[in-house]
C-alpha cells in the first residue's frame, strides 16, 4: 500500500490525491485475487489533497546550511523553488502573543497541544488574519511524543486559504536556540531568516473510489459490511493499513474455507477517512459519508452490521475493547464474554464499550441507520505517541495481536451472520437516555421530565418485549428459519435504529456523542456555577466556569473573527459541508463579550451589567432545555410506535 506516495520523502496518501487513487487500483486487484465477487470502484466526489513537499533551510551558528523536512495540513502554499522568508517564534499563537509585533508576510512557529489546549486551525487561522504568510506548528506534547524528531499531522478543521506546515521538537529546539542567541545580538524578536520550498494544495470538488468487493449471501437479502479506510498519513502502517489488509484477509479466509454466508457479506475499502472536506468541523470520514449517504443510500436498512477496524495489529492497552452503538451491546457482551482470551496479550481480558465515537468511520455509518462495531483504538500511549506521525511503521507491529483480532472478528462476522435477524436492543439506549437526565434541574426550569421518564420506560417495556422476540426467532434451528420474513423485519428494525440515531444522538462542541437535553444541561449547570461566583464578586472562578459552555475557551485566547468563524461554520454553513455532523449541534451559547468584559474588570469593580448578562443567557439555555425536553417527549412516542409496530410482526403468526 506504501508504493503510492503523495510526498516522496514523508510518504502520505492524501484524499483525492493520485497516489490514493492509484492504491484503490492496487486494491481492487487485490480483492479479486482475495476471490471477492463483483468488485467494483465507487466513485464519490471528494475535496482533494497533493502535499508533494515542505523543505526548510536554515544557517545554523557556525554558519552550516541545515536542511529539515516539514509535514504540512490540507492547505494552499507554493513557492517558486526556495524562498526567503523571516520566521518568528509567537509560543502559542494566541491573540495576546500578536501584539504589537508585525508578522505580514512572515512564517509564525508556535508550539500547541492538540489534546489538551486548541485544535491547529485556532492559531492558523489567528496567524491568517494578522498577515502571517503561513504557521508552523510543534506538538509541545499531546501527540508525537515518541521522539523529538516526529513530525505530526491532523486534519485541519479550516479553510485551505490558511497555510499551515508541521516541524519536529528536535528541529525547532535548534532553531529555537538560534533565535535566542539572535536576540542577545543584533535582534530583539525571536526570528530568524530561513529559505522555504513548499507545494500543497487542497482542490475542491474532485473525485476519488471507495473499494468494495462481496462473499454472496446464501439465504438472504441483508448484508454485513467490513470496512477500513486506505488513505493515510506518513506511512500509516497501523493507520490503516493493517486494517485494510485485516479485512481482505477474513474474506479471504472465509472463501478459502468454503464458508458460504447466510447474509452477503460486502468488504469496502475506504477513501478520504483522515479528511476530505475543506473548511468544516467535520471534516474527517468524508468516504464513509459520501458512501452511505450517496453512493450506496441503499445500504441503510439492508446492512445488518458494519465491523469497521482501525489500527488492530497492536495492543493499545492491557484490555482489549469492541465498542459498538447501543443497541448492540448485549449481544456484544454475550459474545466477549464466552471467549477464551489468549495469552500474553491483554492480560485483563477484554470488555466491551458503547456507544461509538466520532474518531473513525463506524459513527457515520451508525448515523446513517447501519448498527457499528469497530476495534476500541482511542486509549492507552499509542495515540499519543505514534499516531499520525512517520513512527506509525513496521516497528509497532504485534503479530500476536494481529493474529488474536483476525481470528476474534472472523468468529463475530459467523455468529451475526448466523442469525436470521440482527439482535438489537432498543432498551439500552432509551436506559442511557434516562440516565442522562437531571431530574433536579428539570424541576428548576419547569422542563417536563417526569412525563419524558413515563414515556420513555414504557418505550422500554416495549423494546424489552420486542429484544424477546427477535432472540426467540434467532434461537430456532438455521434450516428453519422463514429468510422472506427476516428480511421484512429486519428492515423494519433498521429503520427503527436509524430513529433512535436521528432522535438520540447529539454532539457537543468536543464532537462527543451525548443525548439532545445534554448540551443545555450542561450549560445550565456551568451557568448556575458562574452566577454564584459572580454574585460573590469572584471574577476568576466565573470565567473558568466558561469553559465548558460549548466553545467558549476559544474566546479567552483568539480574537473575535477567529472565534466567529469556527462556529458560524457548524450553525451556519450549508448542509452539505457539515456531513455526519449536520444536525447534531443544535443551539450556541455566545459568550466572546461576557468574557472579554470580565478579563478587563478589577476587584471592586461594578459586575451589575456582567450578571445581568448570565441571567439573560440562563433564561436562553432554560428554554432550549424545555424544548428539547419536549422534542424528546415527542421522539420517544414515535420510538415507542414503531416498536411496537415492529413487536406486531411476530404476533401476526
Amino acid at each position: 500500500m506504501e508504493q503510492e506516495k503523495t510526498n516522496p520523502a514523508l510518504g502520505y496518501r492524501t484524499a483525492g490525491s493520485l497516489a490514493e487513487r492509484n492504491t484503490g487500483d492496487m486494491l481492487c486487484e487485490e480483492m479479486k485475487k482475495a476471490g471477492l465477487a463483483q468488485v467494483e470502484k465507487d466513485r464519490i466526489t471528494v475535496d482533494a489533497w497533493e502535499f508533494k513537499k515542505a523543505v526548510m533551510h536554515y544557517q545554523d551558528k557556525d554558519g552550516q546550511l541545515r536542511k529539515i523536512q516539514l509535514g504540512a495540513y490540507q492547505t494552499d502554499f507554493k513557492t517558486d523553488g526556495f524562498e526567503k522568508f523571516e520566521l518568528i517564534y509567537l509560543g502559542k499563537g494566541t491573540a495576546a502573543e500578536y501584539q504589537d509585533i508585525d508578522v505580514k508576510g512572515k512564517l509564525v512557529l508556535v508550539e500547541i497541544n492538540q489534546r489538551e489546549e486548541w485544535w491547529i486551525n485556532y492559531p492558523v487561522y489567528q496567524a491568517y488574519l494578522k498577515g502571517a504568510a503561513a504557521l508552523i506548528a510543534v506538538q509541545s506534547r499531546g501527540y508525537a511524543q515518541v521522539d523529538d524528531t516526529a513530525l505530526n499531522a491532523q486534519d485541519i478543521a479550516g479553510p485551505s486559504f490558511a497555510p499551515a506546515f508541521s516541524m519536529s521538537r528536535a528541529d525547532f529546539l535548534e532553531i529555537r536556540e538560534l533565535m535566542q542567541e539572535k536576540m542577545e545580538g543584533e535582534r530583539k524578536l525571536p526570528e530568524i531568516t530561513v529559505e522555504f520550498d513548499a507545494d500543497t494544495q487542497v482542490i475542491k470538488d474532485q473525485h476519488t473510489y471507495n473499494i468494495i468487493g462481496r462473499i454472496p449471501g446464501t439465504c438472504s437479502d441483508s448484508m454485513i459490511l467490513l470496512s477500513a479506510h486506505y488513505d493515510s498519513y506518513f506511512e500509516g502502517f497501523q493507520d490503516d493499513n493493517a486494517a485494510v489488509a485485516m479485512i481482505i484477509g477474513i474474506a479471504r479466509a472465509l472463501i478459502r474455507g468454503g464458508y458460504k454466508p447466510y447474509h452477503t457479506i460486502v468488504v469496502c475499502a475506504l477513501a478520504a477517512e483522515e479528511w476530505g472536506i475543506s473548511d468544516t468541523k467535520y471534516d474527517w470520514s468524508t468516504g464513509a459519508y459520501r458512501q452511505v449517504f450517496e453512493a450506496r443510500p441503499d445500504w441503510p436498512g439492508h446492512v445488518i452490521a458494519d465491523f469497521n477496524f482501525e489500527l488492530p495489529a497492536h495492543a493499545h492497552s492491557t484490555r482489549d475493547a469492541v465498542r459498538c452503538t447501543y443497541e448492540y451491546a448485549d449481544f456484544m457482551r454475550k459474545f466477549v464474554d464466552a471467549i477464551q482470551m489468549p495469552e500474553g496479550i491483554y492480560p485483563d481480558g477484554m470488555t466491551t464499550l458503547y456507544p461509538i465515537e466520532t474518531w473513525s468511520d463506524d459513527f457515520t455509518m451508525s448515523i446513517s441507520g447501519i448498527p457499528s462495531f469497530v476495534n476500541d483504538f482511542s486509549g492507552g500511549p499509542f495515540m499519543e505517541n505514534y499516531y499520525h506521525s512517520q513512527y506509525d511503521n513496521q516497528d509497532v507491529y504485534e503479530e500476536e495481536v494481529y493474529k488474536f483480532h483476525h481470528e476474534f472478528y472472523l468468529r463475530l462476522i459467523m455468529a451475526v451472520d448466523s442469525l436470521a435477524l440482527p439482535p438489537l436492543d432498543f432498551g439500552r439506549v432509551l436506559a442511557g437516555s434516562i440516565e442522562s437526565l437531571d431530574m433536579d434541574l428539570c424541576m428548576q426550569t419547569g422542563a417536563n421530565g417526569a412525563l419524558l421518564l413515563e414515556k420513555t420506560e414504557k418505550a422500554r417495556k416495549a423494546a424489552a418485549v420486542l429484544a424477546e422476540q427477535v432472540r426467540r426467532f434467532n434461537s430456532l434451528p438455521t434450516e428453519s428459519y422463514d429468510w422472506k420474513k427476516a428480511d421484512i423485519v429486519t428492515e423494519k428494525l433498521l429503520a427503527v435504529f436509524k430513529k433512535s440515531q436521528d432522535y438520540l444522538v447529539r454532539l457537543d462542541w468536543d464532537d462527543n456523542v451525548i443525548f439532545p437535553q445534554q448540551a443545555a444541561q450542561n450549560n445550565l449547570h456551568a451557568l448556575n456555577e458562574a452566577m454564584g461566583f459572580l454574585e460573590k464578586g469572584e471574577i476568576a472562578p466565573a470565567l473558568e466556569s466558561f469553559y465548558s459552555i460549548d466553545n467558549n475557551c476559544y474566546a479567552f485566547q483568539f480574537e473575535r473573527d477567529v472565534f466567529y468563524h469556527f462556529t458560524e461554520y457548524i450553525m451556519k454553513q450549508s448542509p452539505d459541508r457539515l456531513m455526519w455532523g449536520k444536525g447534531r449541534i443544535i443551539h450556541h451559547e455566545n459568550l466572546y463579550d461576557l468574557v472579554k468584559s470580565l478579563k478587563e474588570k478589577k476587584s471592586g469593580d461594578s459586575l451589575e451589567r456582567e450578571r445581568r448578562s448570565l441571567k439573560e443567557a440562563w433564561e436562553r439555555q432554560k428554554n432550549y432545555y424545555m424544548k428539547d425536553i419536549e422534542y424528546l417527549i415527542r421522539a420517544v412516542e414515535k420510538l415507542t410506535d414503531m416498536i411496537r409496530e415492529v413487536s406486531r410482526m411476530f404476533e401476526e403468526d
